[in-house]
């Protein structure tokens, strides 16, 4: 492990940290800040030359900065002749502009990707993306993995009776069935109409709920809409507790006074993205990644495979 260096941005510093003590090594030291002008400054205190350096850096808000940071980070250690470098980005920002929906728009995860690869890195280390076609935008290897393991097993271990796991919306519903066939409950879907990029309408149910607990599944929460039209359709519907389960914690805009007013029992997120008082007076349990992920560059270090997480994690004794 002595030629292994893992160095953070400012958004993952507590991240990275968990993840060097699951591994057993010291945090690679840098400075990180910013010029008078407002220019990302970025010095690596110490020697990486021939090392397999790990760049922890989740684009979260503000993106921009946090963007800056990981290209730089990733461009100091290959100047200074690291000899395999990995993006760790725990949450890949600008995942959901993976697509043209409309005339005149770009696809700013295509160009995000190509900047990670640019900027040096040799492969890439993330969880739940947007859209697995993101995967593809990449020209360098990308390990994929899925939060399911972790949330799952906290809520197998709360042994929810009579549970009914709900997609929020067609585009999560493959991740809703995976859950659902780990903790053996129903399945139901939330039709969500879009009235404009910030604004969507829970406008039908298919499936029952009627007084089921149910699980609302998805991969982040960003401005709430979706989550808390949701849970207030499967109310509507008969449901009796409503739990949610997300990713990312993304949470901007209004999200604790929308999920506040939403029937909502407990919200339980990953630490992908750090929170720092932004779920004001939430319930919210923070599940940590660190082991998860820790493993993962413990793995792709040593050339192991790192698709047996996919399978065997929930029953690791690591975790």
């Amino acid at each position: 492990m002595d030629k292994l260096k893992v160095f953070a941005g400012s958004a993952s510093a507590r991240l990275a940290e968990d993840i060097c003590e699951y591994l057993g090594v010291e945090m690679g030291k840098a400075s990180v800040g910013c010029f008078p002008d407002g220019e990302t400054s970025v010095k690596i205190l110490d020697d990486v030359r021939g090392c397999d350096v790990f760049v922890v850096q989740s684009t979260c808000t503000p993106v921009n900065d946090h963007l800056m940071e990981l290209l730089i980070l990733m461009d100091c250690a290959r100047r200074a002749s690291a000899s395999r470098i990995t993006a760790v980005i725990p949450y890949y920002g600008y995942g959901r502009q993976d697509r043209k929906d409309e005339g005149r728009v770009p696809i700013t995860a295509k160009l995000v990707a190509n900047m990670v690869a640019a900027a040096g890195a040799d492969r890439v280390l993330t969880i739940d993306l947007h859209a697995s076609q993101i995967q593809g935008f990449f020209d360098i290897p990308l390990d994929h993995l899925f939060a399911t393991p972790i949330l799952g097993r906290y809520y197998k271990e709360a042994e929810i009776e009579n549970l009914c796991v709900v997609s929020p919306d067609v585009g999560s519903l493959k991740m809703a069935n995976a859950y659902a066939k780990m903790l053996g409950g129903d399945l139901a879907i939330v039709e969500k109409i879009r009235i404009d990029p910030n604004t969507t309408h829970a406008s039908n149910l298919i499936g029952n709920v009627k007084g089921k607990n149910a699980l609302l599944i998805d991969e982040q929460i960003s401005t709430g809409g979706t989550i808390a039209g949701a849970a207030q359709l499967l109310k509507d519907k008969g449901a009796r507790d409503i739990h949610v389960g997300a990713t990312h914690a993304v949470f901007c805009d209004d999200v604790v006074a929308r999920l506040g007013s939403a029937p909502i029992t407990e919200i339980a997120v990953t630490d992908t993205i750090e929170l720092d008082g932004r779920a004001g007076d939430l319930n919210v349990r923070v599940l940590t990644v660190a082991r998860f992920l820790g493993e993962a560059m413990r793995r792709i270090h040593f050339d192991e495979s790192v698709s047996i997480l996919f399978n065997a994690w929930p029953e690791a004794t690591l975790f």
